[in-house]
């Protein structure tokens, strides 16, 4: 698989770098960030498309065998029940190319983490 995670990157050049099968599911991913969290803006970090909202969102980023989904631990936590059919971390999920990728679980988790930032920052 390749892919440029080096040097200046934007979301649509680190999208870029994947086979078709793979860069449908990532498009697919933002478009239901974007969607969920109009407010949000994007950008790389930690090499991997992250959206920001007052503080980091969510980061996904591909592998190998999966889609990594990184919505900071409290985001892992509210969804627990869910996220325990994939494998999992303290700080991400991990959505195997050879299963659905769960979009609505994602949105929901996005739109979790995004009231949280808001109610961080005071502007709920």
């Amino acid at each position: 698989m390749e892919n440029t995670r080096t040097g200046t990157m934007t979301v649509d050049v680190y999208i870029a770098g994947f086979p078709e099968d793979i860069r449908l599911k990532l498009q697919e991913i933002r478009r239901v960030i974007h969607e969920t969290a109009p407010q949000a803006t994007e950008k790389i970090s930690y090499q991997m498309p992250t959206f920001y909202l007052n503080g980091n969102l969510v980061h996904f980023a591909a592998f190998k065998n999966h889609i990594g989904f990184f919505p900071a631990p409290t985001g892992l936590e509210a969804f627990k029940e869910e996220i325990a059919a994939y494998p999992n971390s303290k700080g991400g999920v991990q959505f195997p190319y050879d299963r659905p990728i769960p979009f609505d679980l994602i949105r929901r988790i996005v739109e979790f983490r995004a009231a949280e930032n808001l109610k961080k920052s005071g502007k709920s």
